[in-house]
C-alpha cells in the first residue's frame, strides 16, 4: 500500500489557483512545503543586513537618531522589535512547526510593518529639510531593493515590504505622475511574482516527483538488500569500489568501508575456464569498459567458497567521459550447492552413498578405453547378496534399507583406496579395481569380502546373518569393452551361485555353455511343472530299536525328457533362483500328503520345506489345504526345516513356528550341523526331531574319525531336549552298529533302502508290512580320489618311479614297482616337500596297495615332485 500512496502523490491532487502559486493557501499533497518555507528562515539570518543599511542610510543622510521626540522614539522601538522579530521568529520551532502559507500569511504583516516603521521614522527625520522628497523617497527605495534581494524568489515579500517602505513618502508628497509610477512598479513586481511563484511551483513539484521517485527506488534497493537475493556495486574510472551493499560485506565477514577503495577484482578469483566464463573473466570487462551479464566469478575473501554473479554498465557523463562501472549481483552459492547435489545424485546411490550405475558404467567405459593402441587393465567383481531377499519379506524393506547401508561400510572398510564400490541396484553391488592384478591378490580380496559381508548384522535390534557370491572377469583377458566385462563378470557371479554361494568364481569361457545350458534347464523345468513332469520317490526311515518302519521323506525328482535323470542338487538352486520353488513346495506338499494317505496308519511322511515358503505367511494355509485335501493327519505330516531360516531371527519365525505347531503337524530340523548351528534356536523353536546330516555319519565307524563324537554330542543334546534322532546316509553295517550304539532314535539310509515310488512303497507295505531289513557292506572305508600322479618312492636309499591310481586319507594304490614284498616300507614324496611313510599291505605284478603311516588330508595335495616333472 505505501508503493501505491506514493504513486498517487507523483500527480497533482488539486488545479492550480493564484493563491496556492502565491503560497498563501494550502499547496496539498503533491509537493513538499520546503519549496515555499525553506526561504523565510535564509531570510532571518540576513536580516541584520537591513537593520545596518537603515542605519548607514540615516548617518550618510546625517540625520539624527534622538531629537528628544517620544513619538520618533516610538517609532525608533517599533522599528527594532520588527526587525528583531523578522531576525528571530522565522527560526523558532514553533515558526518551523507551521503549514507553510501559514508561515507565510505570518512573515507578511511583518515585512510590510518593518518596511512601514522605517518609512514613517525616516520621514519623521526628514520633514524640515528643504529636499524632503529626496530625502524619504530615495533612502526608502534604496532599502527596499536591498529587501528584494534579500528575499530573492519570495517575491511576494518583496511586494509587501515595497509597499511598506513607500507607502508613506507617496501619500504625503507625491503627485499623480508619481503615485501612478508607483502602481506601475507594483503592478509589474505583482505579474513577475506570479509568473516566477507558478515556476517555482512547478520546479519544486517536479523535484518532489523525482525525490520521491528515488526515495521509492531506494526503498525498494535497500529491501532487495535486505532480502539477500542481490547487492549492488559501484566503482570509479579506476575500477576502485565507490559503493558496496552491506549485505555482500557482511557475507565476506568484513566491514563494508574497508572495501570502499579497493579494486572490484580483489574481492573476486580470476577467471576460471573450468566455470564457463573463458577468458572473458571480469577484469577483462572492466578494463575493456564494455557492459557484461552474469558472470560467475568465486568469492576471493569469503572464509568458504561463495560464488556470485555479476553484472555491470560503463557509466558515462553528457559529454561522453567514462566515470566507472555501477551494477549488481546475485549468490550463486546455493546454485551452485544444488547443481552439485543433483550431480552427486546423479552419480552416486541416494542410499548407500556408493557410486551408482552410472557412475560405474562411465568408470568401467574409461578403464577399458585404448590408450596407445592397446585396451587399459582392470577388474570388474559383481556381488550379489545371498538371503537378502528374506530380509526384505520378513523384517520388510526399511530393515533391508539399514542392512544395505552396513553392507556398504563394509565393502568400503574391506576395498579401502583399492578400487571404486558402487551399488548396481537392488543387493546388487560392483568393485572397479584399476591396473592389472594378480588372481591370488584378488582371491584374497574376494575371501576377505565374503568374510566381512558374512558377519551378523543387528538390524533393528535383530541379528541378521547373510552371504554373498562374487563373479570377476579382467581386461583385457576376459573383455576389452565395457559390455563385456559386465557380462562375462556376471556369468562368473552366475557361477558362483550355482556353486554353493557364499564363494567367488573367476570368468571362464566355459561358463557362457554353462549359462546357456542352465537357461535352458529353467525353460524345462517351467516345462515339467506345468506336464507333471516332476515326481516324488520316498526313502524309508526307521527306528533303530524295533527296525520298523516309522515314515519316508519325500525327494523330488526330474526325469528330462532329453537328458535323462537330473539331480536335485542341479535343478532345486535354479527353482529357487527362478522363483519356482514356491510352485514346486506346493505340489510336492500336495502330492506327499495324497500319497501318505494310502499307506498304513501311524506311517509319516516327510516334506523338505525351503526357505522361500517358510517365510511366506500364506505357508500355514497351504498345509492346512493339502492335509484337507487328502484327509491326512496333521501328526502324520513331518516338515523338515534347515538351519537357514533363522538367519533372521525375529517376531515372525517365532510366529511362523506356533502356527504350524497350532496345525498339529510334526517339525524336524534338517541337515543340523552343517548352517549356522546355534542352541539357542534349538531351546525356544518347537522341533520333534533332529536330523544328523549324512556328511557326519559316513566314515563315523572308521578308526581315528571325529564324528562319532559328534554324533553322540547331538544325541545328547536331543535326549535332553526331548527331541528325536534321524541319522541319514548309513550305508555300511559298522555305520549302522555305531549309531545305534550312540544312541540315534531312527536311521536313513541306503542300509535299508533306497527311495522308490509310491507305488513301491504301497507294494512293499502290502508284502512285508513295515518291517525293514538292513543290506550292505559289512564296513566303509575312506573315500577315495582317483588320479594319475607321478610320484617318486624313497627306500633304502634308492629313489624309484610310481604312479598313484587312486588315493584315501590312509593308503593309496601305487602301480610301476614291481613284485614288492608285503610289509616293505618306504618314504613317498607325494608332493614337492611332503612326504608320508607307508608299508605295502599287498602287491600284484606292478601294483600294490600301501596304507600310511598316519591320514592325510588329500585336498592339500599340492604339485608333483619336480624331479619327476618334464
Amino acid at each position: 500500500m505505501s508503493l501505491l500512496r506514493a504513486s498517487l502523490s507523483d500527480n497533482p491532487s488539486r488545479s492550480m489557483t493564484l493563491m496556492v502559486a502565491l503560497g498563501l493557501s494550502e499547496s496539498g499533497t503533491e509537493v513538499s512545503a520546503s519549496w515555499i518555507s525553506g526561504a523565510f528562515t535564509h531570510i532571518s539570518r540576513l536580516w541584520p543586513l537591513m537593520l545596518l543599511a537603515k542605519i548607514c542610510v540615516v548617518c550618510l543622510l546625517r540625520l539624527p537618531f534622538y531629537s528628544g521626540d517620544m513619538a520618533q522614539i516610538g517609532l525608533l522601538v517599533a522599528m527594532l522589535v520588527i526587525d528583531g522579530a523578522l531576525m528571530l521568529v522565522p527560526r523558532r520551532d514553533w515558526f518551523l512547526r507551521q503549514m507553510p502559507h501559514v508561515q507565510n500569511w505570518m512573515m507578511l504583516p511583518m515585512v510590510f510593518l518593518s518596511g512601514l516603521t522605517f518609512s514613517l521614522w525616516l520621514g519623521y527625520e526628514a520633514k524640515a529639510a528643504t529636499d524632503a522628497l529626496f530625502l524619504a523617497a530615495v533612502p526608502e527605495l534604496a532599502i527596499a531593493l536591498l529587501a528584494v534581494c534579500i528575499f530573492g524568489d519570495r517575491r511576494i515579500l518583496g511586494i509587501s515590504y515595497f509597499l511598506g517602505a513607500l507607502m508613506v513618502s507617496v501619500v504625503e508628497k507625491a503627485g499623480l505622475a508619481q503615485i501612478g509610477l508607483l502602481l506601475s512598479c507594483v503592478l509589474v513586481m505583482l505579474v513577475a511574482t506570479l509568473r516566477q511563484a507558478t515556476a517555482d511551483r512547478d520546479q519544486a513539484i517536479e523535484r518532489h516527483r523525482q525525490d520521491l521517485r528515488a526515495q521509492r527506488s531506494d526503498r525498494l534497493l535497500q529491501e532487495h538488500e535486505r532480502t539477500g537475493r542481490g547487492w549492488f556495486w559501484e566503482t570509479d574510472r579506476q575500477g576502485c569500489l565507490t559503493y558496496i551493499s552491506d549485505t555482500l560485506a557482511r557475507s565476506l565477514g568484513v566491514a563494508d568501508d574497508t572495501l570502499i577503495g579497493r579494486q572490484i577484482t580483489d574481492i573476486v578469483k580470476p577467471g576460471d575456464k573450468k566455470q564457463g566464463d573463458g577468458e572473458r573473466t571480469l577484469g577483462f570487462h572492466l578494463s575493456a569498459r564494455t557492459g557484461f551479464a552474469d558472470i560467475a566469478v568465486c568469492a576471493a575473501l569469503a572464509k568458504e567458497e561463495r560464488w556470485w554473479s555479476i553484472s555491470g554498465q560503463p557509466v558515462f557523463n553528457e559529454y561522453g567521459q567514462f566515470h566507472g562501472f555501477r551494477g549488481s549481483g546475485t549468490d550463486l552459492t546455493e546454485m551452485r550447492r544444488s547443481q552439485a547435489e543433483v550431480t552427486r545424485l546423479a552419480q552416486f546411490d541416494s542410499l548407500t552413498g556408493l557410486a551408482n550405475r552410472i557412475q560405474m558404467l562411465s568408470s568401467l567405459e574409461q578403464a577399458v578405453a585404448d590408450r596407445h593402441g592397446k585396451p587399459g587393465e582392470c577388474t570388474l567383481m559383481m556381488l550379489d547378496l545371498d538371503r537378502f531377499k528374506i530380509v526384505n519379506d520378513t523384517l520388510g524393506h526399511p530393515a533391508g534399507d539399514a542392512l544395505l547401508r552396513q553392507v556398504s561400510q563394509r565393502l568400503q572398510r574391506v576395498v579401502g583406496e583399492k578400487g571404486l564400490v558402487g551399488r548396481q541396484g537392488g543387493d546388487e553391488f560392483k568393485i572397479l579395481l584399476p591396473g592389472r592384478q594378480d588372481q591370488t591378490v584378488l582371491a584374497h580380496l574376494s575371501q576377505a569380502i565374503i568374510s566381512a559381508i558374512s558377519q551378523p548384522y543387528s538390524i533393528e535390534g535383530t541379528a541378521v546373518v547373510i552371504g554373498v557370491s562374487i563373479g570377476i572377469s579382467c581386461c583385457p583377458h576376459d573383455g576389452v569393452t565395457a559390455d563385456a566385462m559386465i557380462r562375462n563378470a556376471d556369468l562368473a557371479l552366475y557361477a558362483a551361485k550355482g556353486d554353493g554361494r557364499g564363494v567367488h568364481r573367476f570368468y571362464s569361457s566355459e561358463m557362457h555353455a554353462d549359462a546357456e545350458d542352465r537357461r535352458q534347464l529353467e525353460e524345462d523345468l517351467r516345462r515339467a511343472l506345468v506336464a507333471d513332469g516332476l515326481h516324488l520317490v520316498y526313502q524309508p526311515v526307521v527306528s533303530s530299536k524295533t527296525e520298523q518302519v516309522t515314515g519316508y521323506e519325500a525327494l523330488l525328482r526330474w526325469n528330462h525328457p532329453i537328458r535323462g535323470p537330473i539331480s536335485p542338487a542341479l535343478f532345486i538352486p535354479i527353482a529357487e533362483d527362478s522363483g519356482l520353488i514356491a510352485q514346486i513346495g506346493e505340489w510336492v506338499m500336495r502330492t506327499a500328503c495324497r500319497d501318505a494317505a494310502q499307506w498304513q496308519d501311524g506311517i509319516r511322511v516327510a516334506v523338505n520345506v525351503s526357505p522361500t515358503q517358510f517365510a511366506n505367511p500364506g505357508f500355514p494355509s497351504t498345509v492346512m489345504s493339502a492335509l484337507a485335501a487328502a484327509q491326512l493327519a496333521p501328526e502324520r505330516l513331518e516338515l523338515e526345516i534347515t538351519e537357514s531360516v533363522f538367519l533372521n531371527d525375529d517376531d515372525g519365525t517365532d510366529a511362523m513356528f506356533s502356527r504350524l505347531k497350532a496345525i498339529g503337524v510334526r517339525l524336524a530340523l534338517d541337515d543340523f550341523g552343517t548352517g549356522y548351528s546355534s542352541l539357542g534356536y534349538l531351546k525356544k523353536a518347537p522341533f520333534d526331531k533332529i536330523k544328523i546330516d549324512q556328511s557326519f555319519v559316513r566314515g563315523a565307524a572308521i578308526r581315528g574319525n571325529r564324528n562319532s563324537a559328534i554324533i553322540k554330542a547331538i544325541v545328547s543334546l536331543a535326549e535332553a531336549l526331548g527331541m528325536d534322532t534321524t541319522a541319514e546316509g548309513a550305508e555300511t553295517q559298522d555305520e549302522l552298529a555305531l549309531i545305534r550304539q550312540l544312541g540315534c532314535s531312527h536311521i536313513q539310509g541306503y542300509i535299508y533302502g533306497r527311495p522308490m515310488p509310491a507305488a513301491d512303497v504301497l507294494a512293499k507295505q502290502r508284502s512285508v508290512g513295515t518291517a525293514a531289513s538292513a543290506h550292505g557292506f559289512q564296513s566303509s572305508r575312506p573315500e577315495r580320489k582317483t588320479m594319475l600322479r607321478t610320484i617318486a618312492v624313497h627306500h633304502d636309499g634308492h629313489i624309484y618311479t610310481g604312479r598313484v591310481r587312486n588315493i584315501s586319507a590312509t593308503g593309496a594304490l601305487i602301480e610301476g614297482l614291481w613284485n614288492v614284498p608285503v610289509g616293505t616300507l618306504f618314504a613317498i614324496e607325494l608332493s614337492e616337500n611332503q612326504f608320508v611313510n607307508a608299508t605295502s599291505r599287498w602287491a600284484k605284478d606292478d601294483r600294490m596297495g600301501v596304507e600310511f603311516a598316519g591320514s592325510i588330508d588329500i585336498a592339500t595335495l599340492r604339485n608333483p615332485p619336480r624331479s619327476m616333472t618334464g
